[in-house]
């Protein structure tokens, strides 16, 4: 028997605070592995930049996996439905816009987890950026072209 999605049951007891960091996750529709191109990677990156930018997120560190991404930033003038509303709605208009699709690109919901105070931010952060290499893709995490972090 399939397995049934249980991406409604990641809203329950959900609740954002402004100011505190989260380490977010979001895969795409059927784990189809789309980001391996480059160009559709560098659209979702523009997105997180863009909210960076408009003051509702500090990103912190991010990665862009070929099917999907880990994000760690503090919430700042948003919440945290919002910003991956925001997230998930703009980047797929840019990436079927660049792909001549009008495919659904994400899977429904997402992970979060609150960072809490005893965690060490940028043990996370390192953690985040060197999914490339625990995931074979590179040798070096240098030589991966779709990750940052604030402190390097």
């Amino acid at each position: 028997m399939p397995r049934q999605p249980n991406s409604h049951l990641l809203r329950r007891g959900r609740y954002s605070e402004t100011g505190r960091a989260y380490l977010v996750t979001a895969v795409v529709h059927q784990r189809q592995p789309l980001f391996r191109e480059f160009r559709l990677g560098r659209l979702l990156v523009a997105e997180f930049k863009r909210l960076h930018d408009a003051g509702l997120v500090n990103s912190l560190a991010w990665v862009v996996m070929p099917d999907h991404f880990h994000w760690l930033f503090d919430l700042n003038h948003s919440t945290l439905p919002d910003v991956m509303r925001q997230t998930k709605s703009r980047s797929t208009l840019s990436i079927n816009r660049a792909r001549c699709s009008r495919e659904r690109f994400w899977q429904r919901g997402y992970h979060d987890r609150a960072v809490r105070a005893e965690d060490d931010i940028r043990k996370m952060a390192r953690y985040i950026i060197a999914n490339p290499l625990r995931a074979g893709l590179v040798e070096h995490i240098g030589d991966y072209p779709l990750w940052d972090a604030a402190w390097l």
